[in-house]
């Protein structure tokens, strides 16, 4: 079996056809779709970036545990099973939160890796004297007035063709990729581009309507309630669906080169994301700060498999709820490594059997979902139900033996009071550090300030879609803490977030 996974970032799935009939036009993922399953009921779960991927890769929830963080050394990751298996995995990826320090570890445990660099806040390029009055003439106050985007706006300088964005790189990695190893069997290829996540640059033909916006450069939002004009706010969603539509037309290049060497007889295709983004929904845009809505939190994920038939012209759809951490025994099961036998502590199902047009098999009744001292999100399927810690100054600690931040180590106040515990079930037999979660600490959500908008809400998503209208049914939301609590125990919670959440 050979596998592709396409990740993309920040890939909001009511941005494409196949989810959204008013979206605009993808025609390369509506062709992916068409060919395989969609499913309906996806949901992220450690958020935001790396959480994400080590949940990806461990099949285990982190976010309870840990804030953004490198592999930790008592994970057990699947290409590592992969390669065990003499199954060899290549990682192609433009995310260059692998080069920080809290992304370390992550591209090691692939059999090999390129990266592409130029994205975001990636320190690439080198100008000692940036031209500061240009960049403030060029750029809206948002982007030039905020010191940690100027390495973008160098960056920029050397993106000036279309060749070279990084996600066209990217694809041009995984068609040479694909052109010199289709003739082999056993290899998973991961193909993980940062767009769509901001900035949402593309070049002008990808953008398919003026939004009336005259002013400098504005495809950068803070993560805030923004107050913005109507011109600022719809000049900000097209250049998304800008970003959205590049990705459109270069997966259609990665598919092409699957049509040009027959692959969809021997290759399976998982494509998904990490998360989603607020494009002024609720007022709010970004991540991180806001509630865990759905536009978040509600993700995209289409499967192919080769020998699994697919009904009707439009692919199978599956409404059963599943989550990220699928993912991990979904990609060893395609490789024939059965997932209870490969020595890992995931809590993920496989997704294999859903693949096919019989789909009776419940993978989850409950998924939990969030980021790191925030609010513990539930779903299962047609309920969110947002619950808070009820008391915000009750412990809280990371669990770590690599106590290093996105992009700054952990500074001395963060080993105060430190201890070396052994009763972490997570932890694999390992010792681990035991640290206070300052409030000061640099990690998400960080951007703008703390979390807002921290009330225990519970939606029904069948009737308020849009999670516009909180609901009232005590009865419910007393089942839905037990399932919590449940979910807690299987996740291994510490014992502090008990206290913390008054479960």
């Amino acid at each position: 079996m050979k596998t592709l996974f396409v990740l993309f970032d920040s890939l909001n799935r009511n941005a494409l056809s196949c989810y959204n009939p008013n979206a605009a036009p993808t025609p390369a993922f509506d062709r992916l779709a068409s060919r395989g399953t969609v499913f309906d009921t996806h949901y992220a779960g450690s958020l935001p970036c790396m959480p994400a991927r080590r949940d990806l890769l461990t099949g285990r929830l982190n976010f309870l545990h840990r804030s953004w963080g490198p592999v930790e050394p008592f994970d057990r990751c699947f290409p590592d099973t992969l390669r065990q298996h003499g199954i060899y995995s290549h990682l192609i990826s433009d995310h260059y939160h692998y080069w920080e320090e809290g992304g370390c570890g992550y591209h090691n445990r692939y059999s090999s890796a390129e990266f592409v660099r130029g994205q975001e806040r990636d320190l690439w390029k080198a100008m000692v004297q940036p031209p500061h009055e240009r960049f403030r003439q060029q750029y809206h106050p948002m982007l030039s007035e905020a010191p940690r985007r100027a390495p973008n706006m160098v960056n920029r300088e050397y993106l000036q063709r279309e060749e070279d964005f990084p996600i066209a790189r990217c694809v041009e990695h995984a068609t040479e990729f694909i052109d010199t190893n289709h003739q082999a069997d056993n290899w998973f290829l991961q193909v993980e581009m940062f767009d769509p996540h901001e900035p949402f640059t593309a070049p002008g033909r990808f953008k398919q309507q003026a939004s009336g916006y005259d002013g400098p450069i504005l495809d950068w939002p803070l993560y805030d309630q923004l107050k913005l004009t109507d011109a600022e706010a719809r000049e900000l969603t097209l250049n998304y669906q800008a970003v959205v539509q590049m990705c459109d037309y270069y997966l259609a290049k990665l598919l092409d080169s699957l049509d040009r060497h027959d692959m969809w007889k021997d290759t399976a295709i998982i494509l998904t994301t990490d998360h989603g983004f607020l494009l002024g929904e609720h007022n709010w845009w970004g991540k991180n700060r806001m509630p865990v809505l759905d536009p978040i939190a509600h993700i995209p994920l289409i499967m192919y498999h080769p020998t699994h038939t697919v009904t009707g012209d439009g692919g199978n759809r599956c409404q059963k709820l599943t989550q990220c951490l699928d993912i991990t025994p979904t990609v060893l099961d395609l490789h024939g490594i059965d997932p209870a036998d490969a020595g890992s502590s995931h809590t993920g199902q496989s997704l294999l059997s859903l693949t096919q047009s019989d789909q009776q098999t419940t993978v989850r009744d409950y998924a939990l979902f969030g980021l790191f001292g925030g609010a513990v999100n539930i779903t299962d399927g047609r309920y969110t139900y947002f619950h808070y810690p009820s008391d915000t100054t009750s412990p809280l600690h990371e669990y770590t033996l690599m106590p290093v931040h996105p992009a700054s180590y952990f500074t001395r106040d963060e080993f105060d009071n430190a201890e070396l515990v052994r009763d972490q079930l997570f932890g694999n037999g390992y010792p681990l550090l035991k640290l206070s979660a300052l409030d000061n600490a640099r990690r998400p959500p960080m951007q703008g300030g703390a979390f807002g908008d921290a009330k225990n809400v519970l939606y029904d998503l069948s009737a308020d879609p849009e999670q516009l209208s909180p609901i009232d049914d005590p009865e419910k939301q007393s089942e839905i803490i037990d399932a919590i609590t449940r979910l807690f125990r299987e996740n291994q919670a510490p014992a502090e977030l008990y206290t913390r959440f008054d479960l």
